[in-house]
């Protein structure tokens, strides 16, 4: 808990950053099947971020994925070299706070998506790269199991968040709602947090992580996946938790709802087995003058990017193939975690 009388605040995703990092998929990991192509979209999603900012590649043998990002600008690679059970730098990396206007990483507890998946390496990653002198910000512990894929923050004290997720009896069950929104409030330094109770996405593994349903773009404005097939195992659902974002009001306007921006529904995607596979387009991410868009070879992709350049006029939009990210259940935020300024040398 931060001392009495320091002010703290959760930064939004388009504020200025000095890196994105990137973990990467080895042959020991979960990848192991689809390894190339899985490489091959990391190496191209670090390529873009260079043109841009600098991307801290974690990973298990920095030579073995160098020759992979020829194409990236080398001076913004930064490498370090890590033991890593998978490759979800969203959820294991750490989260960046303003303590009086000075960068703090909080360490959050990261137990595979509530116990489901191996994390003894992962959890441990930030402090590793802590030690190593990666980070030019303290690091302090988080209180709490959370993922970063959990949250979005508009940067001004509301958080956004789905009670799924959070209230997971596998993550933290010796909390109740209450008690979660207090940690929330004290971590980040918000006024409010606003909870879905409705949405999800078949394949996901993470509990209806935020970040695959309802994205801050800036302080008034939300993009959100909406579900317009009646037939669609998810239209029931998406639609209540559209019902729910038309409900929020902007903070200190209780007569102001939200600008609601739907995202097109992509077509259903399936593994070889069968097993539909978690695509959605509000899984993009926001860097320095850009915006990159997961694709996912469907006819909904070039909507999806026109979307996107409406709502981020002044940066360029980048529409990335993560057809092969889907395969393991996240998609191409899941796989970054932005670093704001001052954090990353």
């Amino acid at each position: 808990m931060p001392e009495q009388n320091t002010r703290r605040r959760l930064p939004a995703e388009w504020e200025p950053q000095s890196a994105v990092q990137i973990t990467f998929p080895h042959e020991n990991t979960d990848w192991a099947d689809v390894l190339e192509a899985a490489l091959s979209c990391f190496a191209e999603i670090s390529c873009a971020i260079s043109r841009f900012q600098k991307v801290l590649i974690v990973c298990s043998n920095a030579a073995e994925i160098k020759p992979r990002l020829k194409n990236a600008v080398a001076e913004n690679l930064l490498f370090a070299e890590c033991d890593t059970n998978d490759t979800w730098a969203r959820d294991h990396g750490g989260i960046t706070v303003f303590e009086n206007d000075r960068p703090l990483i909080l360490d959050f507890v990261f137990n595979g998506w509530g116990l489901k998946f191996a994390a003894d390496k992962d959890n441990l990653i930030t402090g590793r790269l802590c030690n190593s002198g990666v980070f030019h910000a303290p690091l302090r512990p988080g209180g709490i199991v959370l993922e970063g894929g959990a949250i979005e923050s508009d940067g001004l004290g509301t958080l956004l968040t789905t009670s799924e997720c959070m209230l997971s009896p596998n993550r933290n069950p010796h909390l109740s709602q209450a008690q979660i929104e207090n940690h929330l409030k004290d971590c980040f330094g918000l006024d409010r947090v606003l909870w879905l109770h409705h949405g999800y996405l078949a394949g996901d593994d993470t509990d209806s992580h935020i970040d695959t349903l309802a994205r801050f773009c800036d302080p008034e404005t939300i993009a959100y996946v909406q579900c317009d097939d009646p037939g669609d195992e998810h239209f029931d659902a998406l639609q209540k938790m559209e019902t729910e974002l038309q409900a929020f009001r902007l903070p200190g306007n209780p007569s102001r709802p939200y600008r609601l921006v739907p995202l097109p529904w992509p077509d259903a995607c399936y593994d070889v087995d069968g097993h539909r596979l978690p695509a959605t387009y509000a899984n993009f991410l926001i860097i320095n003058g850009a915006v990159l868009v997961p694709t996912y070879r469907v006819p909904q992709d070039a909507a999806a990017i026109q979307t996107l350049r409406e709502l981020f006029p002044e940066r360029e939009v980048i529409g990335i193939d993560c057809r092969p990210l889907i395969l393991q259940h996240g998609s191409l935020h899941c796989i970054t975690m932005q670093y704001p300024v001052s954090v990353v040398g």
